[in-house]
């Protein structure tokens, strides 16, 4: 076993960094979308 094995930095789950990181970055994208189409719907 290698000496990275044997003293690893976080015990985290992967699946939980990628699912949060999945969530926030459509948050993100969806706000993107969403702020232009509201001020095309004021602006009519």
């Amino acid at each position: 076993m290698h000496e990275f094995e044997k003293n690893v930095q976080s015990t985290r789950n992967d699946a939980i960094d990628s699912g949060v990181a999945f969530v926030v970055s459509f948050v993100f994208f969806a706000v993107i979308f969403t702020i232009p189409t509201v001020i095309d719907f004021i602006t009519r």
